[in-house]
């Protein structure tokens, strides 16, 4: 099973709000999460951001693989994607 950390899209009509979530990769973009690793809000003028980077940084030396969006969210973070 490929286990991907990527976004889910959980705002309204456009005032979109993001989870990153870890999921199976062959689930639906919306569909079942594995766990919810922290937000992104791009509406505030300085986009927020909240990971939780000891999960994050779990799942990823388990082989999860952040999607690219996901990376650069991660690398400006200050987390270590290799």
């Amino acid at each position: 099973m490929a286990v991907k950390i990527r976004l889910t899209r959980v705002g309204g009509h456009k005032k979109p709000f993001y989870r990153l979530i870890v999921a199976d990769s062959r689930a639906p973009r919306d569909g079942r999460a594995m766990e919810v690793v922290g937000y992104y809000d791009p509406q505030k003028e300085v986009s927020e951001v909240v990971i939780k980077e000891d999960r994050i940084r779990e799942w990823l030396s388990k082989g999860a693989q952040p999607t690219p969006i996901v990376s650069q969210i991660l690398t400006k973070k200050g987390v270590r994607v290799e």
